[in-house]
């Protein structure tokens, strides 16, 4: 009874270890999907008003972006792989009325450059996305998100359709999906993108809303969203102290806190499962200490046959290391079964997915479990051997 309790509580200490790492995987998982379509570098500017007044300019002024701002920037800061302008009809989280025979939805309309697939990687299981020729030829097309197409065409196949836009009409030459999840998922499925400039001459607009830019890999986002504010500064006359004339989002400053938690996250796991672990190899230790004494006149009666105290070593050692193996093996079994289990029901939520145990932790859970049996059976192996034959052969 004692080593079966004794053992449990190594099999905790192994069990916990692993629930916890597969639950912190499964909650890395979910916010990642939150942010695969984007690069950790990605950087989005947008205008907003002046606060205070520069070169005769009073404050307030509204700063609204121009597609001469992409050249400008391409010039002036160095870093970038990718800029993209952004139009959305009706401004953002705007609702547009379009119509495909008898069914009509509001959906986000937004003016984009090919370039911005790249930016976003958004899935394509249909069709097309817009190109460079789309561009020159300022061609009426569209790709239609996931939500559209479910609405307004329920199970057809819409490419090659035509879908209604505020009265003017768009060949559907492709759909897609994010890759993202949670609310950013949502607002692109119920997007249908069109090129920028075939946005411009429809309806009638030469704005820029926001600009989407990528940087190299060697760049950080926190810089390249700095110089980029500060160029847009110099060239429409803000004040280079004035942080609120131009708004922007950063997913480097998202993405790294959420590794950060992703570090904490494991090594708590590590810290509570080592801990008790350890718990568990003093337990073993003190079982084989008692065990010792109760056979101290059968070791006296090897000592005294002529065994070496190799062997004495050996016999300990193993019963500490078999008992600790066997017990941490099947708490690690039971923790792996029960992490997937929990995935394969589709334990899921937004920022959730997929609880997992990579092979790795399981070898190096294994490892440990091998250390600290082997630990373990040191303080009792050499009580052991100064267990002297004569007073073992007199040991009651």
């Amino acid at each position: 009874m004692r080593t079966l309790l004794t053992s449990f509580g190594v099999s905790w200490g192994i069990f916990v270890l692993i629930i916890i790492l597969g639950l912190g995987k499964g909650l890395e998982n979910g916010v990642k999907q939150m942010f695969a379509g984007f690069s950790s570098n990605s950087v989005f500017v947008w205008g907003q008003g002046t606060t205070l007044p520069y070169q005769g300019h009073k404050e307030g002024r509204r700063m609204q972006l121009e597609l001469a701002d992409v050249d400008y920037i391409k010039q002036k800061v160095d870093g970038i792989d990718i800029i993209a302008p952004r139009n959305q009809l009706g401004g953002y989280m705007g609702g547009n009325n379009v119509k495909y025979g008898d069914e009509t939805g509001a959906f986000s309309v937004m003016g984009d450059v090919p370039d911005i697939k790249e930016i976003y990687h958004w899935l394509l299981p249909r069709g097309r996305f817009i190109n460079e020729r789309d561009m020159l030829e300022s061609r009426k097309v569209a790709v239609i998100g996931k939500r559209v197409e479910e609405i307004l065409f329920r199970g057809k196949n819409p490419i090659g359709e035509y879908i209604s836009i505020n009265g003017v009409n768009f060949r559907i030459v492709g759909s897609f999906k994010p890759q993202v999840s949670g609310e950013s998922a949502q607002r692109d499925e119920q997007s249908i993108i069109i090129p920028f400039n075939t946005f411009q001459k429809a309806f009638n607009s030469n704005k820029v809303n926001w600009l989407a830019v990528t940087g190299e890999a060697s760049v950080k986002g926190s810089v390249l969203e700095g110089q980029i504010k500060d160029a847009l500064k110099y060239r429409h006359q803000v004040h280079p102290e004035d942080n609120r004339a131009f708004g922007s989002f950063n997913v480097e400053k998202m993405f790294v806190p959420m590794q950060m938690t992703f570090k904490t996250v494991n090594f708590i796991a590590w810290f509570v499962g080592i801990m008790t672990l350890i718990a568990g190899v003093i337990g073993v230790s003190n079982i084989l200490l008692v065990i010792v004494k109760e056979r101290t006149k059968e070791i006296g009666i090897r000592r005294a046959l002529g065994a070496r105290p190799g062997s004495i070593i050996t016999q300990i050692v193993l019963e500490s290391l078999a008992m600790t193996v066997i017990a941490g093996y099947l708490g690690m079994m039971a923790g792996i079964w029960l992490i997937e289990g929990l995935s394969k029901v589709g334990m899921e939520a937004e920022m959730f997915k997929n609880p997992e145990i990579k092979m790795s932790v399981a070898i190096t859970a294994l490892l440990v479990l091998v250390v600290s049996g082997c630990i373990a059976g040191i303080l009792p192996a050499n009580r052991a051997l100064k267990v002297k034959p004569v007073e073992a052969l007199r040991y009651e």
